[in-house]
């Protein structure tokens, strides 16, 4: 089974950047869909972002389009997500999934649809 471990959380001032890995263990052929998910307090768990590991296409929420970035490098299995001009609404615990080979992400994200989750990474925007 993979295992993933995310990294790059912290606090940041509105306007400001982060960088959030997520490293995955195991086969590289498991698992094709690499999803970000965020929860906040209270909150139903929310899909961010997603890009496929067999083609490099992207997904991404209306609430993060044109300030996050996902990217991928697949000989270190590492999937990053860079997310510029933060805003207070931005603050969660931020998840990195997948699920099997067959799942590819397109359209809004289901956290349902993955099996395989990290342990999450907080990141907190705030003044």
């Amino acid at each position: 089974q993979v295992q993933l471990v995310e990294s790059g959380g912290g606090l940041v001032q509105p306007g400001g950047s982060l960088t959030l890995s997520c490293a995955a263990s195991g086969s590289t052929f498991d698992y094709n869909a690499i999803g970000w998910f965020r929860q906040a307090p209270g909150k139903e768990r929310e899909g961010v972002s997603c890009i496929n590991r067999s083609d490099g296409t992207t997904v991404y929420a209306d609430s993060v389009k044109g300030r996050f970035t996902i990217s991928r490098d697949n000989a270190k299995k590492t999937v990053n997500l860079q997310m510029n001009n933060l805003k207070p609404e931005d603050t969660a615990v931020y998840y990195c999934a997948v699920d099997g080979p067959m799942l590819y992400c397109e359209g809004p994200l289901k956290a349902a649809d993955f099996s395989s989750w990290g342990q999450g990474t907080q990141v907190t925007v705030s003044s």
